[in-house]
């Protein structure tokens, strides 16, 4: 795919089998031990996919995903050997686009980062790249959104929602639909995955949140 991944995992034998996989695939894999060494790849490299567990040497995975999304909307899917649905919440809130429970098959941890990768790419070619309402443009090319005139910086699932809400305006979406839609209907997640981001994306629009509308118990829409 000629795609870079920054493997970030402390245990060797699971990331050597992982970065294995992700080799045979046409991925070229950087490896890191501890959330300082991953920090320093990131800064030297030009990542296209960031494989980040949680419990991390010098630097948790949590506080290296919070310093990647300052500077990159690079896509993220978290590893963890817990299943606690508050860490997941937390690692969506944090920015993160996929999380992966432990154990795993690396198979699908590879199939499941080149569908994130495809749809992060996905607006390029259509026919209508930009998209302009109600004071907030999108390039979904360039993959930037303005709004008022000041550029907002989204993770990748959030600049997916709102290019999503923007062009169904006007609809209710339910949550179960844009989970489906945006995650995936293989994604095990909940509810609540679909809330946390409405929540984020919300907030770094500002004023302009309220053209995105909740309909009580249904989902949302996005009106003018």
């Amino acid at each position: 795919m000629n795609k870079t991944v920054l493997l970030v995992e402390d245990e060797q034998r699971l990331r050597e089998i992982v970065s294995d996989y992700f080799a045979s695939e046409g991925f070229e894999v950087l490896e890191a031990e501890d959330g300082k060494q991953a920090l320093a790849l990131f800064e030297a490299h030009e990542i296209d996919l960031i494989v980040l567990d949680i419990m991390l040497p010098e630097i948790d995975g949590w506080s290296v995903c919070r310093r990647v999304r300052k500077e990159s909307v690079v896509p993220i899917i978290m590893l963890t050997a817990r299943s606690d649905e508050e860490d997941t919440l937390l690692g969506f809130e944090l920015g993160a686009d996929e999380y992966v429970t432990k154990p795993f098959s690396p198979k699908v941890l590879v199939a499941r980062a080149k569908t994130l990768l495809k749809r992060a790419e996905g607006s390029v070619g259509q026919e209508e790249n930009m998209l302009s309402m109600s004071g907030i443009e999108v390039n979904k090319l360039s993959r930037t959104v303005i709004a008022d005139g000041n550029e907002v910086i989204l993770t990748h699932k959030e600049f997916e929602l709102l290019v999503y809400l923007m062009e169904n305006k006007g609809i209710v979406l339910s949550r179960q639909h844009l989970l489906n839609q945006l995650w995936g209907y293989d994604y095990y997640g909940d509810d609540r995955t679909v809330d946390t981001h409405i929540k984020k994306l919300r907030s770094k629009l500002g004023e302009k949140a309220n053209h995105i509308t909740t309909v009580i118990r249904v989902g949302y829409k996005f009106e003018e």
